[in-house]
């Protein structure tokens, strides 16, 4: 588990990348809690939390760069 500062220095391709493979992963522990296999369900709440975690720091990323073009717009006026 990563914590949002240590994903705030990670590129937007290494985020998304990080993304889908937590989201594989989530995936086989659905499966394996569907078949009984799975041995700790609080892990099922980890990896959501992960994913929303990865999520948060890309959309925030998103939005900085955002801003940050229209106010780079306004100054060359």
């Amino acid at each position: 588990m990563a914590t949002a500062q240590e994903l705030r220095e990670l590129k937007a391709e290494e985020l998304s990348d990080r993304v889908k493979e937590l989201k594989r992963s989530l995936f086989d522990m659905k499966s394996k809690h569907n078949t009984g296999v799975l041995d700790s369900t609080a892990d099922l709440k980890k990896a959501r939390k992960d994913v929303a975690r990865c999520l948060t720091v890309k959309r925030q990323k998103e939005l900085a760069l955002a801003g940050a073009a229209p106010a780079a717009g306004k100054e060359k006026e």
